[in-house]
This record gives C-alpha cells, sequence and structure tokens, in this order.
C-alpha cells in the first residue's frame, strides 16, 4: 500500500477527535443530539483549521445508517463502519457533492450544480453540498444560489466553506449558521504532534515540536505537513538542530542569549552574540522582530506571570529572565526595538542596523543604575528600588563619587554651554554654591564638589564692596565690613521664602539658590518628616473636599496611583466608604490596584475608609489637588521671579554685563507641608 501522509492519516472522522474546536464541536454536537438541523451551514477560518474536515463529519452525521447503539437515525457519534460512512471517508458517496468554488466559478457552474437539487438523494438520507472556497464564486453564482440556499428542499443541505467571508454577499451570510473555527495555539500542535508521532513510533525531541509549532501558524494541517518533511529531513528522527536547519528559522537559544547580555548591560558580549549569529546568515530585520517580541513576552512576564505563553516552549527561561530586567528597562528597550525596525532600511546594512539599535538600548539606559538583581515577580507597580529606612539619612550630592556624571547630581551648565549664551552678555540661573567656587578655579564640577556647603554672611553687603582674595574651598571666604554708602534692604522672610531662600555674596555678586537638602545636611529624611507630620495631623471624622486637599500631601503613594490621586476630588464621605471623582481625562488609569493603595494610604493616617474612585466631569470651581499644587507653584514662581527683578544685585549685573535673567530656570523652595 502506498504511502499516506499524516494530514491525511490523522485526519478526525468524528466530532470528539477533533482537536481545538470545542466551540464549534459542542454547538453541532447539541444540535444533532436535540434535533435542530439548520439547511445552511458557513464554516470560515484560516487554512489547515479543519473547515473542511468538519462539513464531512457533519455530512456522516446526517447519512450515518447505524449509531454506536446499533440504532437508526441523525447521530452526534457516526459509527465509521456502515457503508454511508465508508463511502465518505473513503471519498465516493453519490450524496455528498463537493464543490471547488475556486475552479467554478461561472454561473453556468452554479445552475447545473442546482439542477439536481430538486432529486431525493440516491444512498444516504440527506443530498449534501459541500462547497470550499465560496467566496471565489462570481455575483451571478451567488445570485443563482440565494433562492435555493434560502428554502432548499428538506432532504438537501448546504455547507459552505470559506477563508475570507468577508467577501461573501451579506445575503448569503444572512441565510446560514456561521462557525469561525480558532487558529490552534502552538501548545496545542505540539500536544497533537507528541501524541502523532508517539502513536507512528518516531523518535524525536520536545524542542523540534516547539519549532513545528511556532512555524505552522495556527495550521494544523501545516504543522502536520512539516513534520513529514522534517521526519524525511531527519532519516526518521525528529531533532531541534535538524528542523532548525530545515525552517532556517533562528535558534531561540541564540535569541535568549543576546537578551542575557543585554541583562548584564555587557556590550562586548552582545557584539560577540550578533557575531555569532551572523555565521547563520539570518535575516536581521527578522532578528531584531523576534528580539521586540522577547521583550513584549518579559514585560507580561512581569506583571502577569500567569498569562506568560509558551508558544517557543521556553517560558521557563523568560520567567527567569523576566527578574534580571527592571520595568522601566523592558519598555524602554521594547520602544528603541521598534524605532530600530523602522530605521533599519536607512541603515548601511541590516547588520548595522542591529548592532546600533542594541548598543542604543544600552546607551540609553538610565546611567548610574545599577544592574537590578533579581526582582519577584509579579511586579506590583512599587518602585524596584529599595526605598531608604524612616530616620536614616539621605545620601548628600557631597558624598557622591568623583565618578557619578553630572546629569545624576543635577550639575549646573559645563563650560562649552556656558559660552554658547556669551554673545548676548552672561544669563543668570539658579546655581548651587559648589558652581559658583568651581567656576572660579575653573574645574569640573564633579572634581571639585566642597565637603559641606559653603557658609555665608548673615548681613548683606553693600554695593561696591572690596574684591576678597580667593580662599581655598575647604576655608571660609572673608567677609568685608559694609559701606555706609548705600544700604540695602533686607529681604522679609517672606521674600527670602519666595525668592528661593537667596543669600548674596559680596566675592561673586550672583544669586545663590540652596536646595533644602544641600543647605541643611543633617535634615531629616522625607519619609520621617512625613509619619511625623501624619501623626501629628487633627482628622475629622467625617471628610470634605477641603480636608482631602489638606490629607493629600501626606499620604503615602507615588506613581501611578498617586497621579490618579492628584486628579480626584472628593465626593462624599458618609463615614464608612470615600467617594472620589476622577477627572475623565484620566479615566485610563482608573483600576482596582490603584483604588487599594489610596484606601491603604488612607488608613495608615487613621482614615479607615472603603474607597472608590468614578470618572466624572469636575466642576470648574472645585480644584483637585493637581490642580491646586499647579496653581500655587505658579504663584510662588512669579513671586520669585518679582523678588529677583527687584534686586539690586540682579539690576547691577543686567547694567554692566547686559546679563539678562531666564524666568524658566528660577525654581522658588517648596514649601514644607
Amino acid at each position: 500500500m502506498s504511502y499516506q501522509v499524516l494530514a491525511r492519516k490523522w485526519r478526525p472522522r468524528t466530532f470528539h477527535e477533533l482537536v481545538g474546536q470545542e466551540h464549534v464541536q459542542r454547538a453541532l454536537v447539541n444540535a444533532l443530539d436535540q434535533g435542530r438541523l439548520h439547511h445552511a451551514y458557513l464554516f470560515t477560518g484560516t487554512r489547515g483549521v479543519g473547515k473542511t474536515t468538519l462539513a464531512r463529519i457533519l455530512a456522516k452525521c446526517l447519512n450515518c445508517t447505524a449509531n454506536g447503539r446499533g440504532e437508526e437515525g441523525v447521530t452526534s457519534r457516526p459509527c465509521g463502519e456502515c457503508d454511508s460512512c465508508r463511502a465518505i471517508d473513503e471519498g465516493r458517496f453519490v450524496d455528498l457533492i463537493e464543490v471547488d468554488a475556486a475552479s467554478r466559478t461561472k454561473v453556468e457552474d452554479t445552475r447545473e450544480l442546482l439542477d439536481n437539487v430538486q432529486y431525493a438523494p440516491a444512498q444516504g438520507r440527506y443530498k449534501v453540498y459541500l462547497i470550499d472556497e465560496v467566496h471565489m464564486l462570481s455575483t451571478h453564482s451567488f445570485n443563482a444560489l440565494l433562492k435555493t440556499l434560502e428554502e432548499p428542499p428538506p432532504h438537501v443541505k448546504f455547507l459552505l466553506a470559506t477563508t475570507d467571508p468577508q467577501k461573501l454577499p451579506v445575503t448569503v451570510l444572512s441565510r446560514c449558521l456561521q462557525f469561525t473555527l480558532k487558529n490552534m495555539s502552538p501548545e496545542r500542535i505540539v500536544e497533537h504532534l507528541d501524541r502523532v508521532l508517539t502513536a507512528e513510533g518516531v523518535t524525536f525531541e520536545q524542542d523540534a515540536l516547539w519549532l513545528l509549532g511556532k512555524a505552522a501558524d495556527g495550521s494544523m494541517r501545516d504543522a502536520m505537513s512539516l513534520t513529514d518533511q522534517a521526519i524525511a529531513f531527519g532519516q526518521g528522527t525528529v531533532t531541534r538542530s535538524d528542523v532548525a536547519a530545515m525552517l532556517g528559522t533562528l535558534d531561540q537559544r541564540m535569541l535568549l542569549a543576546l537578551v542575557e547580555a543585554l541583562a548584564d548591560v555587557d556590550a562586548a558580549r552582545v557584539l560577540n552574540e550578533i557575531a555569532a549569529l551572523a555565521e547563520q546568515g539570518p535575516d536581521f530585520a527578522g532578528v531584531l522582530d523576534d528580539l521586540t517580541g522577547v521583550f513584549h513576552r518579559l514585560a507580561i512576564a512581569q506583571m502577569v506571570p500567569n498569562a506568560l505563553d509558551n508558544g517557543h516552549g521556553d517560558r521557563d527561561e523568560l520567567l527567569a529572565l523576566a527578574g534580571r530586567f527592571t520595568a522601566e528597562d523592558v519598555q524602554l528597550y521594547y520602544q528603541i526595538g521598534l524605532q530600530g525596525r523602522i530605521d533599519m532600511d536607512s541603515a548601511p546594512d541590516a547588520r548595522t542596523a542591529l548592532e546600533m539599535t542594541l548598543l542604543r538600548m544600552l546607551a540609553f539606559r538610565p546611567q548610574g543604575v545599577p544592574k537590578p538583581a533579581q526582582t519577584p515577580l509579579p511586579l506590583r507597580g512599587e518602585s524596584s528600588q529599595a526605598q531608604p529606612a524612616p530616620g536614616a539619612s539621605s545620601t548628600s550630592p557631597q558624598d557622591a563619587p568623583a565618578s557619578m556624571p553630572s546629569s545624576m547630581e543635577g550639575a549646573p551648565r559645563n563650560d562649552r554651554q556656558d559660552a554658547q549664551h556669551d554673545e548676548s552678555g552672561p544669563e543668570i540661573e539658579h546655581a548651587d554654591p559648589a558652581h559658583v567656587a568651581n567656576a572660579a578655579q575653573d574645574l569640573p564640577p564633579w572634581e571639585a564638589l566642597p565637603t559641606a556647603p559653603p557658609e555665608y554672611a548673615d548681613e548683606p553687603l553693600e554695593a561696591g564692596g572690596k574684591e576678597p582674595v580667593e580662599e581655598p574651598m575647604d576655608e571660609p571666604v572673608p567677609v568685608e565690613e559694609p559701606v555706609e554708602e548705600e544700604p540695602i534692604k533686607e529681604e522679609t522672610e517672606e521674600e527670602q521664602e519666595a525668592t528661593g531662600s537667596l543669600q548674596y555674596d559680596g566675592a561673586t555678586a550672583e544669586a545663590q539658590a540652596l536646595d533644602p537638602d544641600e543647605a541643611s545636611p543633617s535634615q531629616e529624611t522625607d519619609a520621617q518628616r512625613l509619619q511625623e507630620q501624619s501623626a501629628s495631623l487633627q482628622v475629622p471624622d467625617i471628610l470634605d473636599h477641603d480636608a482631602w486637599l489638606a490629607l493629600f500631601p501626606r499620604l503615602t503613594l507615588s506613581g501611578l496611583t498617586r497621579n490618579l490621586a492628584a486628579h480626584c476630588i472628593l465626593d462624599g464621605d458618609d463615614g464608612a466608604r470615600v467617594q472620589l471623582r476622577l477627572d475623565p481625562s484620566q479615566a485610563a488609569m482608573n483600576a482596582d490596584v490603584h483604588v487599594e493603595r489610596i484606601q491603604r494610604a488612607l488608613s495608615e493616617i487613621g482614615i479607615e475608609r472603603r474607597v472608590s474612585v468614578e470618572p466624572q466631569a469636575i466642576p470648574e470651581n472645585i480644584e483637585t489637588p493637581k490642580a491646586r499644587g499647579d496653581r500655587e507653584t505658579a504663584e510662588r514662581h512669579a513671586v520669585a521671579v518679582e523678588a529677583l527683578r527687584g534686586d539690586p544685585h540682579i539690576q547691577q549685573l543686567e547694567q554692566a554685563f547686559g546679563a539678562r535673567l531666564l524666568e524658566q530656570t528660577v525654581a522658588p523652595v517648596a514649601q514644607a507641608d
């Protein structure tokens, strides 16, 4: 007997042998068991998912002369042994008329087909018309079919199959029961191939089946055909190396090795892995596509590990890799991968584009951030970095190592940036004390950071003071006695606070703005301060919106949760539940996890309530915490700018050097909560 390919040999012969189409199987079995038969069925789906197979099984169910119990009649379990069942399986059943619409598109063919509809079946119980690729029929053919399709004789059933139902006229669709067959998942394909090859006695590797399942792209027939090819290629065995060579696909292990190099932030290893890939002669655009897909799966593994698919048989490896990236890095690498794919057509060659894309991932990774340790999954939105314990002193800029980039310290501009503004005169910016002192010594900021903030005179100096001699940075600068000519009015406490606690030094005659942390190295951490404030806060029994605005700065919220709460107003409090109204523009952020965090933060300051958040329009006369903060910041900024413009020292610099004040750089110190 001649060899029969696996796709035909293992074609299902009953509904219960069908793989992966349980929703269609259930509907048809119930209809057959209850005798609720329609006159026309339409099966849609991609190639190789079982459309024609389902139609033939249904034809056997309609014409089986003896079901499993030896009884006659329509059944959902055809016996497979009677003359009708065997004739349908062998393709010689007279009353099953199979038509290939792709080759018989003319209206004459359709009319010839319908001429015999009125005659009773010759052998079976029903005359079944199976029209494959029905969307290929011409418009005139559909018109000829419509009337018969709507009111066929009682002994006729129409079974239509198509891969493109959008091309069918709505008049045809409305006359049929439509069943959409799903693509097969790689897991389902691998499971079926495992069973088939075991029954066939073929030696195989599980990893090879995953390659076949992925290459099949949802089609079980394609998977069976590729398996036949793999058996022949491997001389009776199916191995991963043979299948990879046969398909010309990239070895997933090499791709994961590339991702591991990115996790280790090892640029040299990244280039070595790309060189190893180049020996396989891959499609580098496809490599970048696959790599971007890996980062997509890593993001899922971090957030919802149970939802991670096992389409490549590498689920465990990806779960391990997911803990070696921060969520921010995964999102950044994914976005850079997408952009690199767009830029690939403009690159000198595909390999160069791939290398530059991966190096860009490492270059744009936040500098100064250590390699992430193993992160417990799933991520819940909290920062993966360890938070300082309450009461612990925060690291000051003076304690930063000499090798730390200036971008991590908030250091001022370098000399090149300053030189760009020489033509229009010097620009006055808020600067830290280290910048002013280092500018005189012409040294980079990170090489001359003082060990402690310099001390400044408590008394304001008058204009025209004597130019002091420069002293070493570790010694206090001597203060000249004030000249009794034009005394400068001392600023009030309110003005000093609004202008960012500005103090002036006659040695530099420039504005100095000290950050609170720099001015007081021994200052308590924010966490400790918030705890002390929360402990002393008087919480009313019933909250109103004013209380919500007062409480918001004390809530221990961060990230998206704080942003969500900042766009809410308090809509009501009945003592048991707090109702928050969310700005509709932020409704996309609303999620149960954020509501739970707000509820927990309120509980920490003594407010035991259930919290609900509903998007709804907010009246214009009611401020959210975000709107209030923006308004107060703008007001403080305006006061600070006005104070600077009225300062005699600033005016003197503007007149003497043509300097101009950059308002956007004025950053008043935020008031303590």
